[in-house]
């Protein structure tokens, strides 16, 4: 019989990015598997709302904790929100894009919000969280990355160099902390059906048609591979496999990815 998540991690998971979509489908399957569950974000009403739904469903016990997690203190106020709870299993899954324009488009403190968002907030989040795991000689961190990682892109400036930095992250840790207990995942994510992705598309007056990953889906899988780090690139069939544009120079690599953002606009 499959160790549960809760026998194998600890009691509580936390979700950074909990309120829907891979969020909260997350929260949804660790709750299944016996955790109790930290959602974090920034809209308090639809967290309750998720946090409800959870407990009437599993019996578990959620903490709901309002942060933006772009503020400088948001990492050190969820650490003081979930002091004396064993957190096994961290999730970090906040940082989508709101608009995918060209870089002087967008005004500089929403690039800067994304920055702070996407990475100092990731690393911090992995070093207070990871910490105790570490210690304990039990847990496991996912990073919730992108393919727009894999290369720049115009119109991706930002965004994808910080899922860039979350995807180095996320293996360098996983090297790190391999022989101690600890499980490191970056979960690279493709086009996946969320409300995010849904309001960037609307925004845009574009459709969100299309072959589009299930966030269940993606937390089932996810979840299930926890110790197949250090990089599950989720829904290909080589999700351990290196840069989908393999051979490719940087320069066509680049070319590529910007023809697929025009794309995906339009």
């Amino acid at each position: 019989m499959t160790e549960s998540l809760a026998a194998k991690y600890g009691p509580w998971g936390v979700v950074a990015g909990g309120s829907d979509g891979v969020g909260v489908a997350f929260a949804h399957r660790m709750a299944a598997e016996g955790m109790n569950v930290v959602l974090v974000a920034r809209r308090l009403p639809v967290l309750e709302e998720s946090a409800d739904e959870i407990r009437a469903r599993y019996g578990a016990e959620v903490r709901a904790v309002a942060l933006d997690l772009s503020s400088p203190t948001a990492l050190s106020e969820l650490e003081r929100a979930t002091a004396g709870l064993e957190a096994g299993l961290f999730v970090y899954n906040a940082g989508s894009d709101d608009r995918s324009v060209p870089f002087l488009d967008k005004d500089l403190d929403v690039h800067l919000g994304l920055v702070r968002r996407n990475c100092t907030a990731v690393l911090e989040a992995a070093y207070r969280f990871g910490a105790p795991m570490v210690a304990r000689k039990r847990g496991a961190v996912v990073l919730v990355t992108s393919g727009a990682a894999w290369a720049g892109g115009a119109t991706l400036a930002a965004y994808g160099a910080t899922k860039a930095f979350d995807l180095i992250l996320a293996e360098s840790l996983w090297a790190e902390w391999r022989d101690s207990g600890v499980d490191v995942l970056g979960l690279v994510l493709g086009r996946t059906d969320t409300p995010s992705l849904r309001r960037t598309q609307e925004a845009q007056g574009g459709s969100h048609g299309g072959d589009l990953a299930d966030p269940d889906d993606v937390a089932a899988e996810a979840l299930a591979h926890l110790s197949d780090g250090p990089t599950w690139i989720c829904g290909s069939p080589t999700p351990t496999g290196g840069s989908p544009f393999g051979a490719l120079s940087r320069r066509d690599a680049v070319l590529a990815m910007s023809r697929g953002a025009t794309a995906h606009r339009e």
